[in-house]
Order: structure tokens, then sequence, then C-alpha cells
């Protein structure tokens, strides 16, 4: 809820934009960004000012490719112990997910961080553990930092580690959506800085504010933006500047530097993305399942992985869609019940509109 002060200053920033007449769709790539806007009603109360915000690919869970949801399923089939983020769990593979394989029988973990994973290596020596990483820019310092303490022999990690800029330029090269600016996400930007975002800014002529988590922020870096519009400029404006330093954090970031390397990576809903993906490094091969364990996985080569029938998860984060604009929506497909990432993820456009429209 608003505190008075707040709403006071809300009420003042809507008036200001509702005085430009403006028709404009920004994006951001955030799964907070997502719930502060709809949890709170700026949404709806932005489209009546001409703003419209749509989530782009900031659900890490969300992202992960159907191929990368099988390769940890097979493992845990192998008779490894799996450890995930509660999220991933319940993502469902083309036939189960880890809950249902969990109640199968195979060891499956949730886990609230990689060190939690690791502590279940300690504790079962005798066992293989492999930790699914998934995330960005977040939660890509704490992989590497794990490896670079020199874990158990019996821990590796399933890397689908992405990294957000990439992903952005995929979306304007794509050319599907009209996008007149960005909203860059807050966690992200306090491992990663003001610079990655610049290019976007002179290359496509962008306007983009790194913004914070409360509906002031939200409201805040519309403001900015349309200001930018208003005035033809094209720059990255730091709003999330209690948190957000201009070069990030280079500790992470050289703890990154040190384990992974990019790689062109999939997305779910988009094709090879230059340049997104972290692969760990060839020094840290002892802790990379995929190097580790690809007799287990070579059943996997060659095989073509598919959305599940009727989702439309992909096109919701390529900003095509809403999530209410998917016929399974909310039928088929709900928290309970789900058939896409979008719907399982806390994160998620789907889970996020299904959790406040009721």
């Amino acid at each position: 809820m608003f505190s008075l002060k707040d709403k006071n200053l809300a009420d003042e920033i809507v008036s200001k934009i509702k005085k430009y007449d403006v028709n404009l769709k920004f994006m951001h790539v955030c799964g907070t960004h997502q719930d502060t806007l709809v949890k709170h009603g700026l949404d709806d109360l932005l489209n009546k000012c001409g703003i419209h915000i749509g989530q782009g690919p900031g659900c890490p869970v969300c992202v992960t490719t159907p191929r990368e949801i099988e390769e940890i399923l097979l493992l845990a089939e192998k008779g490894k112990i799996v450890a995930s983020f509660g999220d991933m769990v319940n993502v469902p593979g083309e036939s189960r997910s880890l809950q249902t394989m969990k109640t199968e029988g195979c060891d499956v973990r949730t886990v609230y961080s990689i060190e939690d994973a690791v502590a279940i290596a300690q504790e079962n020596m005798g066992e293989d553990v492999v930790f699914m990483a998934v995330g960005f820019e977040t939660t890509a310092p704490s992989t590497a930092l794990v490896l670079l303490k020199d874990p158990p022999e019996n821990f590796s990690v399933l890397c689908c580690h992405r990294i957000i800029p990439p992903a952005l330029k995929a979306i304007l090269d794509m050319g599907e959506i009209k996008i007149d600016g960005f909203i860059e996400p807050g966690h992200v930007s306090t491992i990663i800085g003001v610079e990655p975002y610049e290019f976007i800014s002179s290359d496509y002529n962008i306007p983009q504010v790194i913004a914070g988590f409360e509906p002031i922020d939200l409201l805040m870096a519309v403001w900015i933006l349309v200001q930018q519009i208003i005035h033809k400029e094209n720059k990255v404006e730091n709003e999330y500047f209690r948190a957000v330093k201009a070069t990030g954090n280079t500790k992470a970031k050289k703890a990154m530097n040190e384990v992974f390397d990019l790689t062109d990576v999939k997305w779910r809903g988009f094709p090879v993305i230059a340049g997104s993906g972290l692969i760990v490094k060839n020094k840290f091969d002892a802790f990379d399942a995929r190097k580790k364990y690809q007799d287990d996985l070579e059943e996997l080569t060659g095989r073509e992985f598919n959305e599940p029938p009727g989702c439309r998860c992909g096109d919701v984060l390529r900003g095509l869609i809403s999530s209410k604009q998917c016929p399974l929506f909310g039928n088929k497909c709900r928290p309970d019940t789900p058939i896409g990432p979008c719907m399982v993820s806390i994160e998620g456009s789907c889970n996020i509109e299904y959790r406040y429209s009721k």
C-alpha cells in the first residue's frame, strides 16, 4: 500500500504524464517489477495515461529451455541427487517434472542457495550431487564463488545462467514489437552497473532507466522515460542509485569472469542469442555436470524439445502477448496445474497475473 506521502507523489507523477497525451510502449525484464506493477494496480493506472508496460524475458525460470529441463530430469533419473530452487521443481518437462520424479522415488532436494546444495554434497560424500544453476547476473556470482572455493568432488552444477543485455538486443533485432523504452532490472544492475546497457541507447536510440522495486520507483522510471522521449534524449539513467553503482559490483564481476565464458544459447521462446549464456571454463570441468556426466546425457543428443502444446510462454516472454491473451491462462493452465513455466515461477507473468486477478 502507498503511504500518504507516496500517494501524493504518485498522483503528481500520473497527473504530469497525462498532460503529455502520449501513447508509449515500455518493456521491463524483471519478475519483481511485474509483481509490483500488477500487485499495486500500476499497470491499469499507467494504461490510462497512455503508458503500456510489458514484461520481457526477465524470469530466469521461464527462459530456461525444455532441453535444460530434460537434462536435469535425466540426471535425476540416473540416480544423482538433484538440488534446485523451488520454482524449478514444478516446471513441466515433456512428460514429467522434478516434483513428479520426487514422488516416484528420485532424490530431488529444494534449496534456497547453492551453498545449501554444497552442504548436501558434503553430507552425502558417496553420492553425486548436481545443482541446477539458473538465473541471470544476480545469481551467477554465487555459482562462481562456490566453484572458486573448491567444492566437494561429488558436487557439480548444470549451468543454465544467462545474461540480460544480449536478450534486449535480440528483442530489438527481431523487430516483432515497438518498444519506446526499457525499464532495466535493479537486481541485475547492482552487479553489472550501467555501462552494459549503453549500447542499447546509442545503437538503437532507446531510452532506458534502471529502476528499484517500490511502486514509486516504477512510476519515477516511467516519468524519466517520458521526459527523455519528450526531450528527444536516448540514454541510461539510474533511478535506483541508492543500490546501483555506475560500475556495479566489481568483485562479483571478477568472480564471474574467472569461472565463466560467454556462449551462444537459446532462451525459451527465442532463437539462439549470441553471447547470452554462461558456460563453465575448462579449468572447472570437474564441476561441470554436462562434461562430468556426458555419458548419462548422451541419449538427449540430437533430440528436439518443443513447447507444451498450446503454451504461449514464448510469446509472453517476447512481449507479443499478455498472459491473459494465452487461451490456456486460468483454464487448463493454473498454478496448481501449470502447463508452462510462466505459470510456475513466482516471477512469471502468468503466475503474477493469476495471483492478483483473483
